[in-house]
């Protein structure tokens, strides 16, 4: 940080001397790591400590702009994007103002311009920093949860897990995606509990979701499905009743997948593009009828979060890079405990364990 903060002064004060006979307030400021950064005091050791992460980053960004001469770079911490207002990238509002800004312009002109940038993009940060650490304290939750890192600019190729059937023409059936990143994917099934309360945990910590709606349970009110699409979290189809689909003839099968498309594109104005089957269970009838209704992953799970426990699928009993997590929308009636009891198991199992939790929608 002092290095980082010294390169960025000496930077300003050569500028100055170069402009030495410009007014006094046509002259920059020298911009410290820390101002760039936003602190004001008053956030939790926790997230001081993040907030002085953000700073070197930010005084990392004026750093590398000023000696390259390059546009302004994406920052590494940016929130997970999204098709969702909630998952919007922070980076795209700090970057704007200056794309292109070195194309035949001299560097040292747009150099203030970029560091205000900074400034707005490491302010937001902060208070977006600030929210999640309240946030941490009303759930109960031990730590503040990891963010996930930037998705990556190409989506991984699926193939489908051993063991699981395969074959020309048929989606891909995984229970976990190709990643080294440290990050796991929350799934939520049926739709039979509608808690308002979960939508408020995840939105408030920034934690992403998708859902998968047997239409048997979800349609008492897809409005609450709406309001959860609105808020970025994805919706996909778990047929329309919750049968076990390997005992079904393939046109049985196809009428619950198909039949299930239909009514989510007219509950929530689209055709998913993953299907689950209930109970995890299917044959080469269940993926053939899939495709057929236009289905490209079926997505299974590694591990399985309840109030209580995480029950991990393999022998270390750890999450492991990319792993599929599945929960149901449940709640007092048979957990005896409700959705945030769940998720906050959940969210501070992975971080003790150093994972974040990504949308899994970027990766899919």
């Amino acid at each position: 940080m002092k290095l980082i903060r010294q390169v960025v002064q000496n930077y300003w004060r050569s500028w100055l001397g170069r402009r030495a006979r410009a007014p006094r307030h046509a002259r920059p400021r020298a911009v410290s790591a820390r101002r760039l950064a936003g602190v004001v005091g008053g956030p939790s050791p926790a997230v001081r400590v993040r907030l002085r992460r953000y700073g070197a980053l930010t005084g990392a960004g004026v750093l590398a702009v000023v000696c390259s001469g390059v546009g302004l770079p994406p920052p590494s911490h940016a929130e997970p994007p999204s098709a969702g207002p909630r998952w919007r990238p922070l980076a795209a509002e700090a970057a704007s103002p200056v794309s292109g800004a070195f194309q035949g312009v001299a560097q040292h002109v747009q150099a203030p311009d970029i560091a205000r940038s900074l400034q707005a993009y490491a302010r937001e940060l902060q208070q977006a920093e600030v929210r999640r650490g309240a946030a941490t304290k009303h759930w109960k939750l031990r730590r503040v949860p990891l963010r996930a890192p930037r998705p990556p600019e190409e989506k991984p190729k699926l193939t489908t897990e051993p063991g699981h059937i395969t074959g020309e023409g048929l989606p891909p059936v995984i229970v976990q995606v190709p990643t080294d990143e440290k990050v796991i994917f929350l799934t939520v099934d049926d739709g039979e509990e509608k808690d308002p309360a979960l939508l408020e945990m995840l939105r408030a910590l920034d934690i992403p979701m998708s859902g998968f709606l047997s239409d048997e349970v979800a349609r008492a009110d897809y409005g609450y499905f709406r309001e959860a699409q609105r808020e970025g979290f994805a919706m996909h189809n778990h047929a329309i009743n919750h049968r076990q689909m390997n005992t079904l003839d393939e046109a049985a099968q196809h009428a619950e997948i198909c039949g299930q498309q239909k009514n989510m594109e007219r509950g929530l104005g689209q055709r998913p593009k993953l299907f689950r089957p209930p109970y995890g269970a299917y044959d080469e009838a269940t993926l053939r009828a899939a495709a057929d209704c236009g289905i490209e992953v079926v997505p299974l799970w590694a591990s399985e979060a309840f109030p209580d426990r995480i029950e991990y699928g393999r022998a270390d009993k750890k999450f492991h890079p990319g792993d599929i997590v599945l929960t149901h929308f449940r709640g007092e009636a048979e957990w005896d405990a409700a959705m945030t009891d769940m998720l906050r198991r959940l969210v501070d199992a992975a971080t003790d364990q150093g994972f974040a939790i990504a949308r899994l929608e970027d990766y899919l």
